[in-house]
C-alpha cells in the first residue's frame, strides 16, 4: 500500500469497526473469543483467495501459526465446514472447499431477497446520519478508485457499503445469516473485483462506484422500485461474470456436471 493511500485504508477500518461493532458480524460463530479471532482470519483470508481452493489446511501449523491450541482452532474449522468453505476429513486432513455453482444460486437469491427488502425500506426513511455514512463510503472508494496498490482497501470498503445498508435498516442479525451463507459468492465477487489494468487499477471500479451511488439516490430521493432496481443491477453484474471467471479459474470451481 502506498503511503498515499493509508489515510483511506485508515478510514475504511475506521467506518468498518463503528458500524459493525468491532466484530459484531460473526455473531453466528459458537466458540470462544479465541476461536472467534482464529475463524474470522481464516475466512477472510478464504474469501479473499489468499487461501485459494484446495489449499490443505494443517492443524498443528495454524495452530502455531495462530498461537493457539487445538481445541478453538478446531471449533473455528466447523463453522467453516458449516459455512461451506473447508472440507474436513476425520483424521486426515482439512482442504479449501472449491467454489461451488449451486451454493452461488442459493445465496445470490438469498442476497436479492434479503437487500431489496433493505432498500425498499431504506427509501421510506432513512437516517439523515445513515445516509451520510454510506455516501462517505461512496466517496472514499472513489478517492482510491484509480490509485493502484490499494485494491483490499476498496474491496472493503464495498463489502462495507452493503453491511451499512442492514445496520441503517437496522437487520444486522439478517446479515450476519446471509453472510453465513455467502462465503462462495463472496469469492466470486472477490474474482469479479480482481480485474486490474496494467497499472493495478480495478477496470470494474467505475462500475462499483456507481452503483453504489444510483441506489442511494434512489434512497435518497424516496423512490423504492428505483433502489431496488440500482440494487439488484448491481448485485447481478457479479454473477453475470461467473461463466468468464469459471474459464479463467477452472481450478478454483466445482467440476461441471455431465
Amino acid at each position: 500500500m502506498t503511503s498515499s493511500n493509508k489515510p483511506a485504508a485508515q478510514s475504511a477500518q475506521t467506518l468498518a469497526k463503528s458500524i459493525l461493532g468491532g466484530g459484531a458480524d460473526l455473531g453466528l460463530f459458537e466458540g470462544g473469543p479465541t476461536g472467534r479471532g482464529v475463524y474470522a482470519t481464516l475466512r477472510d483470508q478464504i474469501v479473499r483467495l489468499d487461501l485459494p481452493p484446495g489449499t490443505p489446511l494443517l492443524r498443528a501449523e495454524l495452530a502455531e501459526t495462530h498461537g493457539v491450541s487445538l481445541t478453538p482452532l478446531r471449533d473455528a474449522l466447523q463453522q467453516l465446514a458449516k459455512e461451506g468453505l473447508v472440507k474436513i476429513y476425520p483424521q486426515s486432513r482439512t482442504l479449501v472447499t472449491p467454489i461451488d455453482m449451486s451454493a452461488i444460486s442459493e445465496a445470490q437469491f438469498m442476497r436479492i431477497a434479503l437487500e431489496t427488502e433493505v432498500v425498499r425500506r431504506l427509501a421510506t426513511g432513512i437516517a439523515a446520519e445513515a445516509l451520510t455514512r454510506l455516501r462517505s463510503i461512496v466517496a472514499l472508494q472513489s478517492s482510491i478508485s484509480d490509485q493502484p496498490g490499494d485494491v483490499p482497501t476498496f474491496q472493503e470498503l464495498d463489502e462495507v457499503f452493503h453491511q451499512t445498508l442492514f445496520v441503517a435498516a437496522g437487520h444486522v442479525q439478517s446479515q450476519r445469516i446471509m453472510r453465513s451463507h455467502a462465503g462462495h459468492l463472496e469469492r466470486l465477487r472477490r474474482l469479479h473485483l480482481d480485474n486490474f489494468d496494467e497499472a493495478g487499477r480495478i477496470l470494474n471500479n467505475k462500475e462499483v462506484i456507481g452503483g453504489h451511488s444510483r441506489i442511494l439516490d434512489g434512497i435518497e430521493a424516496g423512490d423504492a422500485p428505483a433502489a431496488m432496481d440500482a440494487l439488484r443491477q448491481h448485485l447481478q453484474r457479479t454473477v453475470d461474470r461467473m461463466t468468464e471467471k469459471r474459464a479463467a479459474f477452472p481450478e478454483y470451481f466445482t467440476p461441471e456436471k455431465t
